[in-house]
């Protein structure tokens, strides 16, 4: 029996505080291959700019460590448009309010949403779901975690696989990235701490991969994409079960992954158990130059 998860302010507060250090580490890894990245402390949090596209380029948190200060949101707004650079805010309903009304009074508009979906790692769901494992490689399903040798294979599949995304009933997503941005960015996932990368096999073809990332007891699952050819065979749900697993017996007590609302990606997860906890709304400012 699974757990249900209430969303307060404070589990979205540890929640988005994870997902603004990701953002963060993106940055720092690409400044570290010499990008030009900006990182600037706003609102108790960073935003996160590496030039147009970047999938990195955020604003997570505001409104949960402390006050948005409206005379410093000024002042990075400046640094952004002497780059003539978007803002593009990823704002949690759990949030303090008061930060989406000063946004949009500046602003910022509404471009879209994703939702935030977790599941408890109770003792129960962990021993179902490693039960379902031996089931998913009785049925030619195998997932493994990797290691350094499978990190370029990795990177070409994961990247494969997002650029022939599922249709579904619901909003278009509101970014696209070229293949080459992809590359980049799956290559930065090798620096983030506390990464944990995978990849599934169907009758020994590689079918797809994702990625897990333990922050204390916060499993946050990325990255997962399946192979056209492979899909509707299982591996999604086996890379869910098998990082979940994993997270489990690495002393994560809350697992969460975004997606986009309506999207195959929100049907697996919740097919597994996963319950929607919140929404982000995702605000964009255009540059003032």
């Amino acid at each position: 029996m699974s757990r249900m998860v209430f969303a307060t302010t404070t589990l979205a507060a540890r929640v988005e505080t994870a997902e603004a250090a990701v953002a963060a580490e993106f940055g720092m890894a690409a400044r570290a291959r010499g990008k030009d990245v900006m990182l600037e402390p706003i609102g108790g949090t960073t935003a996160v700019y590496g030039g147009h596209g970047e999938p990195f380029n955020k604003i997570a948190g505001l409104g949960f460590a402390a006050p948005l200060d409206e005379a410093a949101l000024a002042a990075l707004e400046a640094k952004y448009d002497t780059r003539n650079a978007e803002i593009r805010v990823e704002q949690a309903t759990l949030a303090d309010p008061s930060v989406a009304i000063m946004l949009t009074r500046r602003g910022y508009q509404l471009i879209g949403y994703e939702n935030v979906l977790g599941l408890a790692l109770t003792a129960p769901v962990v021993d179902a779901m490693a039960r379902q494992m031996k089931d998913d490689l009785a049925g030619g399903v195998e997932i493994a975690r990797i290691g350094a040798g499978d990190i370029p294979r990795w990177i070409e599949t994961v990247t494969d696989a997002f650029l022939q995304p599922d249709t579904f009933d619901g909003p278009p997503p509101t970014e696209t990235f070229a293949r080459e941005t992809l590359l980049e960015v799956y290559e930065g996932f090798v620096d983030t701490s506390g990464i944990a990368l995978y990849l599934a096999r169907r009758s020994g073809a590689i079918a797809g991969g994702g990625a897990a990332r333990i922050s204390g007891e916060l499993a946050q699952l990325s990255g997962a994409a399946t192979l056209p050819a492979h899909r509707r065979r299982g591996v999604q749900s086996a890379l869910l079960r098998a990082r979940l697993v994993d997270a489990a017996a690495h002393g994560c007590d809350l697992a969460v992954v975004t997606t986009e609302p309506a999207s195959k990606s929100q049907q697996n997860v919740q097919r597994a158990g996963f319950e929607l906890l919140y929404a982000r709304a995702i605000l964009r400012r255009a540059p003032r130059c």
